[in-house]
């Protein structure tokens, strides 16, 4: 007689028998040398940038054109297969990680700049174009693309879509919702679809902002339309010291509070002030417990008079130093040291766990803290940086994976810092989207009503629920269960995150 099968072998078997399945039916789509299926072609795309959570897909699939796309999806529908779609895997919340009986559609090949128009100031460019990309084959026409995340060198236009990608220029110009008018895609049964229009109204529904933002919930992003904003004359920066983060936190609500709307407001803190001088030498105070960077651009005229009035400002908040850039040279350098607050933590500490939240402007102070006295509870470290100007935060934890104890005092930790950033009036994330990451402390802000009718919307778009499932919105069971968590254990409780 043969010896029963244990539950790992059958569940081994399963997985080979779906695999062969889908690879099959996957080969009809796209040409053999854009399918991948091994384990060791598979693994570069077991994550995203949040790292501490990995899964390996059952193939990942490198379509080069519309109709490939379409021949993928269908497929998949029909078969009932999972799809994440994925871009540079850039980001940070878990978005793109893959599910473990599902496929990863790559758009890295989607890389061409299709069209820039200079009379409409628009740009149509595929999804796999680089966010930086944009901005530069704008630039001999005098215009650039503004939202501008750190990871804008890498990032991709549709990874910016699928999680409304901000920046330190965000406040002045807007969000990636702000400067998209149309998006084109597939739905998860393959049919395409156009959200949006080139001109400043479309037809219809407005089903844009559904879109912006959705995580690859909704559809399978393709080509995108964005605005191009024309090159400012000058811009020159502030950089401010303070020797002490209430003041440094004060001074930015009291540059709004005078209506002034600088093009970047941004703040760090002694940690990350530390690790970033270390490795870009932008010429940071040291001595300085946060630092504000405030820029100005527009005509001259416009600059000076911005710059002197919040020079004004932030001296009667208390800043202990104030250097203006002199030129170009200088005011990126200042730029610098924010724009590689994520690889100088890398240089600092074996992982990170960056967060995103957001919170009234009023209680930046108040959050920081909070944050401090985190860091003694569960005894890690952790590095701030602000986009100050909208509230959204980034503290980044430092931690070893390697250490099993560290990654759940460290999930404990990000946990904490989303839901006291609801209980001061904030959000859970601001632009690095919910992905697996948050979807607990979403159970927090959202009550299951509001979650219910976010799983309506994802349910109209698609029914059967493959595209990146489990990701975003936390089903009423999980949030149960983690109620229970925090009862038992107090707030600061809070379960690992389950592998898919």
């Amino acid at each position: 007689m043969n010896a029963p099968t244990l539950p790992a072998e059958a569940d081994r078997v399963r997985r080979a028998q779906r695999q062969a399945e889908v690879v099959q039916a996957l080969a009809r789509a796209v040409p053999a040398h854009a399918l991948l299926w091994q384990p060791e072609d598979t693994v570069p795309y077991e994550c995203d940038g949040l790292t501490a959570y990995r899964e390996r897909p059952l193939a990942v699939a490198l379509p080069e054109t519309e109709a490939q796309v379409a021949a993928i999806l269908k497929a998949c529908h029909q078969l009932e297969v999972p799809v994440v779609a994925r871009g540079a895997g850039t980001g940070l919340s878990g978005g793109a990680m893959p599910h473990a009986m599902g496929v990863v559609l790559s758009l890295a090949k989607f890389n061409r700049i299709v069209d820039i128009d200079v009379r409409s100031r628009t740009a149509t460019v595929q999804a796999g174009v680089r966010n930086l990309a944009i901005s530069e084959a704008a630039a001999p026409f005098g215009l650039y693309y503004a939202p501008d995340p750190s990871s804008q060198i890498a990032c991709t236009i549709g990874g910016n879509v699928a999680e409304n990608s901000g920046g330190v220029h965000c406040l002045k110009y807007g969000l990636t919702l702000h400067n998209v008018l149309q998006v084109r895609g597939f739905g998860i049964d393959g049919e395409p679809l156009t959200l949006g229009s080139r001109a400043l109204d479309g037809a219809g529904l407005d089903l844009l902002p559904l879109i912006v933002g959705s995580e690859g919930m909704l559809a399978v992003t393709t080509e995108v339309v964005v605005k191009l904003v024309p090159k400012p004359q000058l811009a020159r920066c502030i950089m401010a010291s303070f020797d002490d983060v209430r003041k440094a936190g004060d001074a930015v609500a009291a540059v709004i509070a005078q209506g002034i709307i600088p093009a970047g407001l941004e703040m760090m803190d002694k940690p990350m002030t530390a690790a970033v001088e270390d490795f870009v030498h932008a010429g940071y105070d040291l001595t300085a417990e946060a630092i504000l960077l405030c820029e100005s651009d527009g005509t001259p005229e416009e600059v000076a008079e911005e710059i002197e009035r919040m020079s004004a400002v932030l001296r009667n908040a208390g800043a202990t130093a104030i250097a203006v850039s002199r030129d170009e040279a200088e005011r990126l350098r200042f730029w610098s040291g924010r724009k590689n607050a994520f690889p100088a933590s890398g240089r600092i500490s074996p992982d990170y766990m960056c967060m995103d939240s957001t919170i009234p402007r009023k209680r930046l102070t108040d959050i920081l803290l909070a944050i401090q006295a985190m860091e003694k509870t569960y005894n890690l470290r952790c590095a701030n940086v602000f986009h100050a100007g909208d509230g959204n935060l980034h503290p980044l934890i430092l931690f070893d994976a390697n250490d099993p104890d560290q990654l759940k005092r460290c999930e404990r930790f990000g946990a904490d810092i989303l839901e006291t950033s609801v209980a001061m009036g904030g959000t859970v994330t601001g632009e690095h989207g919910v992905g697996v990451e948050k979807l607990n402390s979403m159970c927090v802000q959202f009550s299951g009503e509001e979650n219910a009718q976010m799983f309506a919307i994802k349910r109209a778009f698609d029914a059967k629920g493959l595209l990146n499932p489990g990701k975003v919105i936390p089903t009423l069971q999980r949030c149960a269960e983690y109620g229970r968590m925090l009862v038992r254990g107090g707030r600061l409780a809070h379960p690992e995150i389950p592998r898919f």
